[in-house]
């Protein structure tokens, strides 16, 4: 429980009404009740915040209810997040390695750790500070992992690879798998060793099954405060640049730079061996095949500017309509043609 001063001053907001209420929960609009706080981010919601029964509500102006007290912020969805995580979110205690962990003698395991049963910490494996490893998960020989991180069960984390701190890895996620390099020999392939690793940087999420090929040499790197949906893929020796958000289902080929603060929408993807400029965001199911830059929104396959994508789409149900016009006007010009070359005879 807290009082609505000491949310305002954990979001940098400012309240209007009573700021000793006690608040106790954040809940929905429409399920909120005395002693809760709700939020209004979007104004088509506003019809639900006349009938709510919240205390109080996160908004960006105060409105005509006086029976509700506010609190105003810049960013009310983002002051939601941060309501929500002092109110709801509690870090487990420490509870160290428990039984049924392999734990080889070469591994170093930092303070207030938490180690559940069915993990493997493989040899020379680093393990930070209040760094918490759910069941089943697999840390191949020689992984760091930075202190405050938390890996969900069944993820896989192999030889080598370096993660920052506080990093969230969802269940059955796969870092430092083999990238996808193979050499055509006699009407097959020989498999190209990999032999680099993977580097996350510190504050990167990355979701269910996602998975980050190593590095054929050197590096794949993701930068710090990337967001990485569930189910996507990354390939070998890319390097994604700080705080790039991608949604589920995308895909990055080998050896491509993102720039910094990307946006890549569902089930996207680019080709290998280009380049990404800073601030791109790239629609849903939009492919990008060579180098192009940032600061822009672009749409389809290949890639262009999201307007004339817009435009170029709106065109596609009208083609058939077109292509039948276009027959008459072949049609009637070679009847055209016919009586020009009759009357000059």
């Amino acid at each position: 429980m807290v009082t609505l001063a000491q949310l305002a001053e954990w979001v940098g907001g400012r309240v209007v009404g009573d700021d000793q209420l006690r608040i106790v929960a954040l809940a929905p609009l429409d399920q909120a009740g005395p002693g809760t706080i709700t939020f209004l981010a979007n104004p088509k919601y506003l019809p639900a915040l006349r009938t709510t029964r919240a205390s109080a509500v996160i908004i960006d102006k105060p409105l005509e209810r006086a029976d509700l007290a506010y609190l105003v912020c810049d960013n009310p969805y983002l002051a939601f997040a941060k309501v929500l995580t002092r109110l709801h979110v509690r870090p487990p205690a420490p509870l160290g390695v428990l039984p049924g962990v392999s734990l080889a003698p070469t591994a170093e395991l930092g303070e207030q750790v938490t180690v559940h049963s069915g993990a493997v910490i493989g040899e020379r494996v680093r393990l930070g500070d209040g760094c918490l490893i759910h069941p089943n998960v697999v840390l191949y020989a020689d992984v760091q992992i930075g202190p405050g991180c938390v890996l969900h069960a069944g993820v896989v984390i192999r030889e080598g690879c370096r993660l920052g701190a506080r990093v969230i890895v969802g269940p059955n996620a796969v870092i430092g798998n083999d990238g996808f390099g193979f050499a055509p020999e006699d009407g097959g392939y020989y498999k190209i060793p990999q032999v680099g690793i993977v580097e996350i940087g510190d504050d990167v999420e990355i979701g269910a099954c996602a998975c980050i090929d190593r590095a054929t040499f050197g590096v794949t790197r993701i930068g710090r405060g990337c967001k990485i949906d569930n189910l996507v893929q990354i390939g070998h020796n890319v390097t994604v640049g700080e705080d790039t958000v991608m949604a589920a289902q995308a895909g990055v080929a080998g050896s491509t730079r993102v720039g910094r603060h990307c946006t890549f929408g569902g089930q996207s993807g680019t080709a290998g061996h280009i380049r990404i400029g800073d601030n791109l965001t790239l629609a849903g199911r939009g492919g990008i095949v060579g180098n192009i830059a940032g600061d822009q929104v672009v749409s389809g396959v290949p890639a262009i500017p999201h307007r004339d994508w817009l435009k170029a789409s709106a065109a596609f149900a009208q083609l058939p309509q077109m292509r039948r016009e276009l027959a008459d006007l072949r049609r009637q010009l070679a009847t055209l043609q016919q009586g020009l070359t009759a009357s000059d005879k």
